[in-house]
């Protein structure tokens, strides 16, 4: 994909597991790109606008978020509708990648500005095979450059 490479994924995922098979299988889809992982939602809004750790540092360009909804701290809806409330971060683009499956709360995420919401399968097979397929799509999608 044109540009893609430079992308930088953020994975806001705190199951240690999940961001494994996460990982593993974007690899196996071909997605090389570098993966920042975040296991709270701050630490996605400090590392996204240049707070805390990064303060000073902001990654808004070329950035794209695969987002868990069940974080410590700030969950991924206070990160959707912070990052989707602001001008300079209102255009990153977010999959919401959760076990939720919970149809107020898929539409309560496309209302905060997610721009898909994948379900997790709760077996190991069922997941993997998802997240490979997230990583096929990943290949083709365009993202805007400079967001």
């Amino acid at each position: 994909m044109e540009n893609f490479e430079r992308v930088t994924i953020v994975l806001a995922e705190d199951d240690e597991g999940h961001a494994r098979l996460t990982e593993k299988n974007l690899e196996r889809a071909g997605i090389r790109n570098k993966i920042h992982k975040c296991i709270t939602g701050s630490a996605v809004i400090d590392y996204i606008c240049g707070e805390g750790e990064f303060a000073g540092k902001p990654h808004i360009s070329d950035t794209l978020i695969l987002l868990d909804l069940n974080m410590p701290i700030m969950d991924g809806y206070q990160v959707l509708e912070k990052l989707k409330s602001n001008e300079k971060t209102k255009q990153i683009p977010i999959i919401v990648l959760t076990t939720t499956d919970d149809k107020r709360e898929i539409k309560r995420c496309y209302e905060l500005g997610c721009n898909i919401y994948i379900t997790k399968p709760v077996d190991y097979i069922g997941f993997s095979n998802a997240v490979r397929e997230l990583g096929l799509f990943l290949s083709v999608v365009k993202i805007p450059n400079g967001v």
